[in-house]
């Protein structure tokens, strides 16, 4: 038999098949109705159900997966004593009170035997046996059970170690998809462009809190640069090897977004149909963004509150607890103490977040950046178009200066974008008059002046879309070749269908 079991588990690396393979030969020597293997797991010192074979149970008293204290179980004596504990009477399996115990006792289990398993003299766990039958095991047979868990054990440490060596695979795979993802982004932002004393006090705070581990939240309108911040400041923290892994959490449908922070097993729920790494495991050593923290629903906010106190979560549909070492950054354009005012944001999450605010001043407030930031965008954008932009008009500067720009630093890039579009010289073509009075002047007018009925100002999207469709009305539809609405535009023909499919034109 220990042969036979040593032929068997040389190339099983799978614990399920491993008990799968073993049973039946140790049935043949030692007659029994289940075997079942727990082992240790080494955070909690718990023990975990991992693999069981049921022979003759009708109802079965055992369910793989589950968690068991060690105290006053006969698993848990043979790990202590690291010698068989054998349960022969039922009277004698009564002496555990154990709930566990007491289930297998309630469910018909009238003896059983119990070895630990013992490999490079580290307690792996246990192997049992349990019987429908009063003595149906002898100390010889807890012997020979012993001698036989000496070589599963070393099976068994092979296949903890190749499930540890997957786990890390495919975590690494997880991450070179992610980094690929991000590779293949397009930013707004390349660098962090800009003079002014607004933005140097941003640029002060976040070298102050990277170093430290402390939760940074960073407020501010929206396109006014949060997550460049957000990448400084993991640049400059000693966790800059690691990952930094983001999610915008209003960009996720609500029902799938605990899945997105923690992950889930698979058949958790319908669709899963593999194990999914959530961000928490994922920027485990590294950095998370949590971008749009407002978006998130009260319901999430508790288990979000647990990871970033306890530092521990569960995937879902999985009981086993996963620690996790993130650094935390939070984003949002959301007033939140107002929100917790108003009972759509836990008080205690906020306070949690609340370590280190930063706010990141709009584009009006700065506006001595605005003639850098110009030339810079028209700079990125003519070389990715392949066109020479040489000189922008000083009228041109001052006018972008005197706007409001409500979409910030992000609306400027669009505009700049669309002027390098509309450029066809070495000079820069702003079409100025798609600017209209900055919203933050309408206080300073008084009420009485003011026009009862103005004409409304059109996004930028908006006049992309005229400015695209007048161009394809003249080409009679022709995107390509000689003459098209591509090489009136100056675009490649690729990005003129993405911009298109953005805009939704057919």
């Amino acid at each position: 038999m220990l042969l036979e079991i040593n032929n068997a588990v040389v190339s099983i690396l799978d614990l399920r098949e491993l008990l799968k393979v073993i049973s039946p030969c140790l049935r043949r020597i030692i007659p029994h109705d289940a075997a079942l293997l727990t082992l240790r797991e080494p955070e909690s010192g718990r023990l975990r159900l991992h693999a069981l074979d049921l022979q003759t149970f009708g109802r079965a008293p055992f369910e793989e997966g589950v968690l068991i204290s060690p105290e006053d179980t006969p698993e848990g004596q043979a790990m202590t004593s690291r010698r068989p504990v054998l349960a022969a009477p039922v009277v004698d399996l009564k002496r555990f009170s154990s709930p566990w115990v007491r289930h297998a006792v309630d469910n018909g289990v009238r003896s059983g035997c119990a070895v630990p398993l013992i490999s490079h003299d580290r307690t792996l766990g246990a192997l049992s046996v349990v019987s429908l039958r009063e003595g149906a095991f002898t100390e010889a047979d807890a012997e020979l059970l012993a001698l036989c868990a000496s070589q599963i054990a070393i099976a068994v440490e092979n296949a903890l170690a190749y499930r540890e060596i997957e786990t890390l695979k495919n975590k690494l795979a997880e991450e070179k998809l992610y980094l690929e993802e991000e590779i293949q982004t397009e930013y707004n932002f390349a660098e962090i462009v800009g003079q002014s004393a607004a933005l140097r006090k941003v640029l002060r705070e976040a070298e102050t809190v990277a170093p430290t581990d402390s939760c940074v939240l960073l407020c501010g309108e929206t396109g006014t640069g949060k997550e460049l911040i957000a990448h400084a400041i993991h640049s400059l923290s000693a966790r800059r090897e690691r990952t930094l892994v983001k999610l915008n959490c209003a960009a996720i449908p609500t029902g799938l977004l605990e899945s997105e922070l923690f992950g889930h097993e698979r058949g958790a729920f319908t669709g899963a149909i593999a194990q999914r790494v959530g961000r928490f495991e994922l920027a485990h050593r590294g950095t998370l963004l949590l971008d749009e923290i407002g978006e998130i629903p009260l319901e999430l906010q508790p288990k979000l509150l647990r990871v970033l106190q306890e530092r521990e979560f569960e995937r879902l549909g999985s009981s086993r607890t996963i620690k996790t070492d993130v650094r935390l950054i939070a984003a949002t354009n959301c007033d939140l103490p107002q929100m917790v005012a108003e009972k759509k944001f836990r008080s205690d999450l906020f306070y949690r977040l609340n370590v280190f605010p930063i706010t990141i001043p709009p584009l009006r407030e700065r506006p001595e950046d605005i003639p850098l930031l110009v030339r810079y965008f028209s700079k990125k954008h003519s070389t990715r178009m392949n066109k020479r932009i040489e000189t922008i008009a000083k009228e041109t500067v001052d006018a972008l200066g005197r706007y409001a720009w409500p979409g910030n630093v992000r609306e400027l890039e669009n505009f700049v974008e669309r002027a390098v579009i509309l450029s066809q010289g070495s000079e820069l073509q702003a079409p100025l008059a798609e600017l209209r009075a900055p919203a933050a002047a309408a206080p300073e007018i008084p009420a009485a002046a003011a026009a009862p009925h103005g004409p409304s100002p059109l996004s930028l999207a908006e006049v992309e879309r005229a400015h695209i469709e007048e161009i394809l009305r003249r080409t009679r539809g022709v995107i390509g070749g000689r003459g098209g609405a591509a090489e009136l535009l100056g675009l490649p023909v690729s990005t003129l269908r993405h911009r298109m499919k953005k805009l939704g034109l057919r």
